[in-house]
């Protein structure tokens, strides 16, 4: 072996070991897959001088490098280039796609990419699951009448999550955490109330006095609080559930199509990860990735199973929708859909908001006011209730992806999706596939389907974690094509 072709092994070695990192990493650490990204990215940039890379020019290349452009054209022309320049980073994060195309050519590092990163996803649901059984933060479920805590404006069934900063989880550790608040001062008191955050100061004077710390507060019944929605890993509820819908959807292709009969044992292992998985999502109570799930699962049912098996999948959905709806009821103390919830209400104040601000000006149309500029010009547009509401984004995709990035931009991103959608269908339908294969098209297909719908009501593409899953996901899927040409495909190598 010469000396190049023993430094190329090397180098193929160090980029698959790369994407494992970022397959395993992809679940439960945004840090360690980025990590895991760049080393990818800088053996594939070592490799290239050894091996040519391929490059596609289908569709989907076309429309991906075109939506990339017109996002680098509308940060040139952003009310702030700088910090639009700068967000060109997290656009970058598209090559995942074609560093996992282009470097994983054999089913088998298929296999191990999806394999860890369903072990992964399992480990951060068991993490939700058992945060939620062991409780977290104190919850103050009665008060006597003279309690200070009452007092100053915390109710019953409130949860009390820091003070001065600090986690708490006992009347104990409430009790320490005032303690340490400077002497004839105020300790601040970080509550959690249904879907809202409350902030409140206690002299550390007004505290009861009694032998025992609940006493001292006037609380006469307390639990850890399990009102909190899940975030895995990541520290926010709808991060993990965005995440957790489409490794979900990717394992639910699997199960579709493994071979073998009711008890096979790959059939109950991915039944037992699909559980996890779904109940991890449950606990998240995020509506929008909920339906975006529902709406995967009917896909591939439709597509890949049987008619006894839809009516079957059919009759267990409804005391599941019945269950989530209650739960959803009792946790945030809202509908499914709720035009009184303040959630509701502030997505339709920042549509109408942000569409009338896209048309006013020529210039929004064509390449929008630049990624992340809305923070520092939000003022110019009287936006957000003109200052009286929590600012944020736009809330959805497709309207984010116009108002930020121009219609263009919106236009080649939806190509995008069209052609990609294409080929996970054509994918899926081929015989000359194996059950894992093609498992894996129509997980992606399921759950590109599922977050396409949660976009329509969540900015899911602007969450890193997420759109990083995405992202391997479809150079996963591409990589199951890529040695396989269909007759007369338009992809071709150059």
């Amino acid at each position: 072996m010469s000396n190049s072709s023993a430094v190329q092994k090397y180098i193929d070695w160090a980029l698959k070991a790369s994407l494992f990192l970022l397959a395993l990493s992809a679940p439960v650490s945004i840090a360690a897959t980025q990590i895991a990204w760049s080393l990818a990215l800088l053996f594939w940039l070592i490799r290239a001088f050894f091996v040519r890379p391929s490059m596609r020019r289908d569709g989907i290349a076309i429309a991906t490098l075109a939506f990339v452009g017109l996002t680098l054209v509308s940060s040139i022309f952003s009310y702030e280039p700088q910090v639009s320049l700068r967000k060109m980073v997290g656009v970058s994060l598209v090559t995942i796609v074609y560093l996992v195309s282009d470097a994983i050519s054999d089913a088998k590092w298929t296999k191990r990419l999806v394999v860890v990163m369903l072990a992964s996803a399992v480990v951060a649901a068991a993490y939700s699951m058992g945060q939620t059984a062991i409780g977290k933060n104190l919850k103050v479920v009665h008060l006597a009448p003279n309690s200070p805590l009452l007092a100053v404006g915390v109710q019953e069934n409130d949860t009390i999550q820091t003070v001065d900063g600090k986690s708490v989880n006992s009347p104990d550790e409430l009790a320490a955490s005032v303690a340490n608040a400077p002497e004839n001062g105020a300790a601040k008191i970080h509550v959690y109330r249904y879907e809202l955050f409350f902030d409140y100061e206690m002299p550390v004077t007004a505290m009861l006095t009694a032998n025992d710390n609940a006493g001292r507060f006037g609380i006469t019944e307390w639990v850890r609080g399990r009102d909190i929605r899940a975030e895995g890993f990541y520290g926010h509820y709808t991060t993990y559930s965005e995440a957790t819908q489409l490794i979900a959807s990717l394992a639910l292709g699997l199960l579709i199509l493994v071979p073998g009969g009711l008890f096979a044992r790959n059939r109950i292992v991915l039944a037992v990860v699909l559980a996890a998985f779904c109940v991890g999502l449950f606990l998240t109570i995020t509506r929008a990735s909920w339906a975006g799930f529902a709406i995967s699962a009917t896909v591939m049912v439709l597509v890949g199973t049987s008619r006894k098996t839809i009516i079957i999948c059919i009759l267990c959905a409804i005391p599941l929708a019945a269950g989530g709806l209650y739960y959803l009821q009792q946790k945030r103390n809202v509908a499914f859909v709720d035009t009184s919830d303040g959630s509701t209400t502030w997505r339709m104040m920042v549509w109408r908001e942000g569409f009338g601000v896209l048309v006013s000006n020529p210039r929004h149309l064509a390449v929008g006011i630049g990624m992340d500029s809305l923070k520092t010009h939000w003022q110019d547009w009287k936006m957000f209730d003109n200052g009286w509401q929590p600012m944020g984004h736009m809330h959805s995709d497709y309207l984010e992806f116009a108002f930020e990035r121009g219609v263009p931009a919106l236009i080649a991103w939806i190509i995008w999706m069209f052609f990609y959608l294409r080929m996970l269908w054509r994918g899926f339908r081929r015989k000359d596939l194996d059950w894992f294969e093609r498992g894996v098209l129509l997980g992606s297909l399921g759950g590109t389907v599922g977050f396409l719908s949660s976009g329509v009501v969540h900015y899911n593409w602007g969450d890193s974690e997420v759109v990083m899953i995405f992202y391997l996901l479809m150079g996963l899927s591409l990589a199951v094509l890529g040695g396989k040409p269909e007759p007369n495909a338009e992809a071709h190598a150059v």
